[in-house]
């Protein structure tokens, strides 16, 4: 059954059998979409269309580089953006980050992970609109929650103690819950420049974090490090579990 609700996801590949795979798995999922195989289209779509919330774009287009369209919906829209490209290389996976992108997978993919990182930008791009008002106040994941007023977060009901540096980077990360953001992104965020020389700081505070919120006895529950690249809030489904 279609989810108009979802919108329209738009489909940017030049290959037809991944195009073709991509769009069978959101038929069966139930998602509407249309899809175009060049860059030109892409734009030409991006900007004529009002119903599209969700584009799964290829790098490696005929006539134009996907991170430029990237750059380019930037310009004007906060569409989230799934890439789906063979290019496996860190340094690929971070120009598409940290030009705008959301999220990023490698070929070969699998369907249901693709269809997972489908929900998670569909929900966080939900809950912008109908929660812009109390987000700015009170932020809730699980157990975890952060009052951004009173500059106070918690755990379980338990006051967490941060220090200043832990704190702006929990509030970075969730408030972009689910996108993966990148080194360099976050260092201009809260250090204010981009320093190479910084990144062993960054991951000295984030395993810091890390101790304050995260299960000793389990893996990664909120942050998620995408080695190389950067750190991803996760959004969890289960306050109890």
């Amino acid at each position: 059954m279609t989810r108009a609700e979802d919108g329209t996801i738009l489909v940017v590949e030049d290959d037809g059998a991944v195009r073709n795979l991509v769009a069978t798995a959101l038929d069966v999922h139930g998602y509407r979409h249309r899809e175009v195989s060049t860059a030109r289209a892409a734009l030409l779509e991006l900007t004529s269309a009002s119903d599209i919330n969700l584009v799964i774009l290829d790098l490696g287009l005929p006539d134009r580089d996907g991170v430029e369209v990237i750059k380019a919906l930037r310009g004007w829209a906060s569409t989230p953006v799934i890439v789906l490209s063979a290019r496996q290389e860190d340094a690929d996976k971070v120009s598409a980050l940290d030009a705008g992108a959301d999220d990023y997978l490698t070929k070969p993919f699998s369907v249901e992970e693709l269809m997972a990182r489908v929900r998670v930008a569909l929900r966080r791009l939900a809950a912008q609109p109908a929660g812009a008002a109390s987000s700015d106040v009170l932020y809730e994941n699980g157990p975890l929650a952060i009052d951004f007023e009173a500059g106070v977060a918690t755990l379980s009901g338990q006051e967490l103690h941060l220090t200043p540096m832990e704190y702006k980077l929990l509030v970075l990360l969730a408030r972009n819950t689910g996108k993966v953001l990148t080194h360099n992104f976050i260092l201009k965020e809260v250090w204010g420049d981009a320093v190479v020389s910084d990144l062993p700081s960054l991951r000295v505070f984030m395993a810091t974090l890390r101790k304050k919120i995260e299960p000793a006895e389990a893996g990664p529950r909120y942050i998620q490090t995408h080695v190389g690249i950067g750190y991803r809030m996760l959004r969890v489904e289960d306050p109890q579990a």
